[in-house]
C-alpha cells in the first residue's frame, strides 16, 4: 500500500512555498506598520516641539501693551510663523499664529486691553 504523499511528490514542497509566502506577506505588513508608527511618533514629537516654541512666543505677545498690539496690527512674519493681530472691538485684540503658509492655525486668542485713561480737564 502506498502512502498519499508518495503519490504526489511535490505536495510538501508546495505547502512549504505557500507557508513561506504567507509568512513573508505577514512580515511585510508588520514592518510597514512599524514604519508608519515610527513616522507618526516622530511627527507628533515635531509638532509638540513646534507648539511649545509657538506658545513661548504667544506668552510674550500676551504681555504686550495696547500700543504694542496697535503697532503690530495686520499680518506679519514672526520667526517661522505668521502672526495676525486684529482689533475686533475698541478694547479687544484677536491674535492668531499660523504656520508659515497661513494654512494651519497653531494658536489663537483674544486679548483685552482697557482704553487709556483720559486726562480730566
Amino acid at each position: 500500500m502506498r502512502r498519499a504523499s508518495a503519490s504526489r511528490p511535490g505536495a510538501a514542497l508546495l505547502e512549504v512555498i505557500v507557508a513561506l509566502t504567507i509568512l513573508a506577506t505577514s512580515g511585510a505588513a508588520v514592518v510597514t506598520l512599524m514604519a508608519q508608527s515610527s513616522h507618526a511618533v516622530r511627527r507628533a514629537r515635531e509638532t509638540e516641539t513646534e507648539l511649545r516654541r509657538a506658545s513661548a512666543l504667544f506668552d510674550a505677545v500676551a504681555l504686550w501693551a495696547r500700543e504694542d498690539l496697535d503697532r503690530h496690527l495686520g499680518s506679519r512674519r514672526q520667526g517661522p510663523w505668521m502672526m495676525h493681530v486684529d482689533r475686533t472691538a475698541q478694547t479687544l485684540y484677536s491674535v492668531a499664529l499660523t504656520d508659515s503658509l497661513g494654512a494651519r492655525d497653531l494658536l489663537n486668542t483674544t486679548l483685552f486691553r482697557p482704553e487709556p485713561a483720559r486726562a480730566a480737564p
